[in-house]
């Protein structure tokens, strides 16, 4: 089966990450990670600290990003003020709602729209929503699934100013890489907000999303969710070793992006061009696409008869798209042929 319905990674891992693997010393696996007896919570940590610049008390790690998501959420909504209100893009990941709903969290969508061929934050609303209902959290997603759009970091600084101060801001940057190769606003963002959080991690980007790793960067006023969220005894010593040979193969990564940025090209220029679908510019190792709903049925028996699987949206508003993980080249060429076939073209 070849799936590319999870934004998953369809490539071969970086021959780093396979030489750290072949490598590992198994002795490891019989000691503790000994750096917490310097206050220090990972060798991965200490890397992530001196990589981007800011302070190791301010890194955190966790098991993918979806788990300091959680963790953060779940925290910050059963603060003894019992400010339960998390804000949320409109069009995003499920799992945001879910996680708030575990700890009885309300959740309110802010408004996104579309704008010719993209789909942008309605920030204008969003900075009336987080004055007039003052959330315990605001999370933004950036590039945002499944809508692909994505923030600059003037964008978000600007936000992030308007955000009143007992707001909690959650930056989901799942898909960061893939747009800024210039991360340093990380560090001036976590320097001058005390209230951010932001989340990275190496599922998308660095193709490793059955390593489960995950980390972010706090803001210096965020010390105890910071001190709650790390694991004493250190994390797997295994996961430390790969991922850090993922970070130190990001060349081999770029190039790996680059050829999906060809392939988006091709779904732009062919699916685009067929009557009655819409493809959307994306940020992210996936594609959005507008297409006419009574092609669903056939679209899902002719991927199904080819072992493939794709995302067909369920979502209000957004029902009537479908969205696809970009994968090996000889992988898009044969959904777009498909979808160019059951089309008629």
């Amino acid at each position: 089966m070849n799936f590319l319905d999870r934004n998953e990674f369809n490539f071969a891992p970086a021959p780093q990450v396979l030489e750290a693997l072949k490598n590992f010393d198994t002795q490891k696996l019989g000691f503790y990670t000994r750096i917490y007896d310097e206050g220090k919570k990972s060798i991965f940590s200490v890397y992530l600290s001196e990589e981007y610049g800011i302070d190791e008390q301010q890194v955190m790690l966790g098991y993918g990003g979806e788990d300091l998501l959680k963790g953060a959420v779940h925290y910050f909504l059963t603060l003894p003020d019992n400010n339960r209100l998390m804000l949320v893009p409109k069009f995003s990941w499920w799992y945001y709602k879910s996680i708030a709903d575990e700890v009885d969290g309300e959740t309110i969508q802010y408004p996104l729209y579309e704008d010719g061929d993209t789909y942008r934050y309605d920030m204008d609303t969003l900075k009336k929503m987080l004055h007039e209902l003052n959330p315990k959290i605001l999370l933004l997603a950036s590039p945002n699934n499944p809508t692909g759009n994505a923030l600059t970091p003037d964008e978000i600084e600007n936000l992030l100013q308007e955000a009143p101060k007992s707001t909690y801001i959650i930056i989901d940057e799942a898909y960061a890489s893939y747009v800024n190769r210039d991360s340093s606003y990380i560090k001036r963002l976590v320097d001058e907000f005390t209230n951010l959080l932001i989340v990275r991690t190496l599922s998308k980007f660095y193709g490793l999303p059955g390593l489960r790793m995950g980390f972010g960067f706090t803001g210096k006023g965020l010390g105890k969710f910071n001190r709650f969220g790390n694991k004493y005894l250190g994390y797997n010593r295994i996961s430390e070793d790969l991922a850090i040979a993922a970070l130190k193969a990001t060349d081999y990564y770029r190039g790996i992006a680059d050829s999906m940025n060809e392939d988006r090209k091709h779904y732009e220029q062919e699916i685009g061009a067929l009557s009655g679908f819409k493809v959307y510019k994306s940020q992210a190792n996936f594609i959005l696409i507008k297409y006419p709903i009574e092609l669903k049925e056939p679209l899902q028996n002719a991927l199904k008869d080819l072992d493939y699987k794709i995302k067909f949206m369920n979502e209000p508003d957004i029902n009537t798209h479908l969205r696809i993980t970009l994968g090996r080249p000889e992988q898009n060429r044969i959904v777009i042929d498909t979808i160019k076939k059951v089309a008629g073209k």
